[in-house]
């Protein structure tokens, strides 16, 4: 992957961090590109990047223990602007001088940050005008106890008295503490006035986005023709509403309907989504063969394999008919487009233009051998941004705003064997669950809310003047940033109410709601 020439770029050097992510995300919201690379990465390398600006990522190490990750060779020397955090900040204080100690005292958590007075004509460039005493969040057992040469100290903490400094004339700052973390109460004004200091542009738009790729996807296809397989998801169809405004008909979309989606979201894809980008879609029915190979099995390993070989088999027949369609016509399909994010390629070790194969909406992954050449669109793109992209596009709310659902589809979300009347049962309890956290408006609040169906499972109940003997259902409502971690939602207790009574009064099978209130870890997000 290459930065974007046209705009200034700042690259995140990842010491290990959990949040380097977030740095990068946080630098995009404030209009500039960002990217991260890998602090193994020589600093030759990184500086022939051209960077605007760099910051050092923090992350798990001590500065002074053996085999610590170091600043890359001829960073700090540069010239170019550099913000370090958290372990890039001590890094930057014992690489230039200063002094990092253990001091038995480590900070953790939310922390109250005092900025120091400042000498006669020398205002802080990141804090000056902040409040003097503010909230900032923290994460480290060392400690910086004396700035390097040159650098001036502007806030500091009970237990650090360097918390924050800073050298402009060699454009060099630093933060103990993680300015891009919510809890930090003004973190993205300091990555803003960073940013500005750097000299760096805010120009990076979603509508340059969209101009810039449709450019490079143009120049990349020529005048071939490519396939995409929509999978319904978000990433799948903003991808492919790229590559169709770039090359228009020569964009085949391929949609296998495997029988498994929830009530509504195939004709999402057969109906709005063609309505909206008048794409050429191949609707490939296989869901009689997806049902007869899933057949008497319940477990969960068994399903997903299932599922993965006859999703790949489901894609060679379509592929295999476009590409002889096209072939009668004297021309060749000779691209596949997958949504890839940013995050696929950060987590595979990418940023090398090598990516593998995506797994197709996690099933299992399409072969290699497919002999295709890739277009990924959005490999640059966090998937909020996708979804900022898909609304500029004008894509429908219900697929851009549409919730992670895992390519195996509800055929996870049934604990027993898959059959079409189980299918029906979720599927119905499922829809109540939509509709109604969407009229509580609480859909962008919810990242998830898997229903899943105990089909195995059987408990008594009253319905009606008799007893009933009908299946659970458990509700699963997360909140996450990021699919790593999760906690439960805490849905209202009258959204929860009604929720539960629509389903036990409109779906006869069912005779009790259950909710998961586990976090992640130790439980998963999807029960299978």
């Amino acid at each position: 992957m290459h930065p974007v020439p046209e705009f200034d770029t700042v690259l995140v050097v990842d010491f290990g961090a959990q949040y380097a992510q977030l740095i990068a995300r946080r630098v995009r919201e404030c209009q500039v590109y960002s990217e991260i690379v890998p602090s193994s990465m020589p600093g030759a390398q990184i500086l022939a990047r051209k960077p605007k600006a760099i910051i050092l990522s923090g992350g798990p190490a001590s500065v002074y223990a053996p085999g610590a990750p170091p600043v890359p060779d001829g960073l700090l020397e540069s010239g170019v602007p550099i913000l370090g955090i958290c372990y890039g900040f001590q890094l930057m204080v014992s690489g230039l001088g200063g002094e990092v100690a253990r001091t038995g005292v480590g900070e953790y958590g939310a922390t109250r940050l005092d900025l120091l007075p400042a000498g006669p004509g020398a205002a802080s460039a990141l804090l000056a005008g902040l409040p003097r005493s503010q909230q900032v969040w923290m994460s480290h057992g060392d400690t910086a106890v004396v700035a390097p040469p040159g650098f001036t100290v502007t806030a500091g903490t009970a237990a650090s008295v360097v918390a924050a400094m800073e050298d402009t004339g060699r454009g060099l700052y630093g933060v103990q503490f993680h300015p891009e973390v919510l809890h930090t109460e003004h973190g993205m004004e300091v990555l803003r006035r960073f940013l500005k200091a750097a000299g760096c542009r805010p120009d990076w738009t979603m509508r340059s986005i969209i101009d810039e790729q449709v450019a490079r996807i143009r120049e990349q296809v020529g005048g071939a023709r490519a396939i995409c397989g929509l999978s319904g998801g978000v990433d799948s169809a903003v991808a492919a509403a790229l590559v169709q405004r770039a090359i228009g008909p020569r964009l085949t979309c391929v949609f296998v309907d495997h029988g498994l989606l929830r009530q509504g979201e195939a004709e999402q894809v057969e109906k709005d989504f063609v309505a909206v980008t008048g794409v050429d879609l191949h609707v490939e029915d296989a869901a009689g063969e997806f049902l007869g190979a899933l057949a008497g099995v319940a477990d969960p390993e068994e399903k997903r394999k299932i599922i993965g070989r006859e999703f790949i088999r489901a894609f060679e027949r379509a592929t295999g008919q476009i590409t002889a369609r096209a072939g009668a016509h004297g021309e060749a399909v000779e691209f596949l487009v997958q949504g890839t994010l940013y995050p696929d390629v950060v987590e595979s070790g990418g940023g090398t233009g090598t990516a593998s194969i995506k797994s197709h909406h996690n099933v299992g992954g399409l072969p290699a051998d497919l002999g295709f050449q890739l277009v990924e669109p959005l490999r640059d793109l966090f998937k909020d941004e996708v979804r900022r992209v898909g609304e500029q596009l004008g894509l429908p709310p219900a697929i851009v705003g549409r919730q992670p659902f895992p390519g195996p589809g509800l055929a996870i979300r049934i604990v027993g064997e898959v059959t079409p009347d189980r299918l029906r049962i979720l599927r119905l309890a499922d829809a109540i669950v939509r509709e109604e956290l969407t009229r509580a408006g609480l859909d962008r609040e919810i990242w998830q809310c898997p229903v899943v169906l105990l089909a195995d499972v059987y408990s008594v109940g009253v319905q009606g003047d008799g007893r009933s003997y009908g299946h659970p259902v458990v509700l699963r409502p997360v909140t996450s940033e990021d699919a790593m971690t999760a906690d439960w939602a805490r849905l209202p207790d009258p959204v929860l109410t009604t929720i539960a009574t629509r389903i036990t009064n409109e779906v006869s099978e069912i005779n009790r709601v259950v909710l998961d209130v586990t976090s992640k870890p130790p439980g998963t997000i999807e029960w299978e």
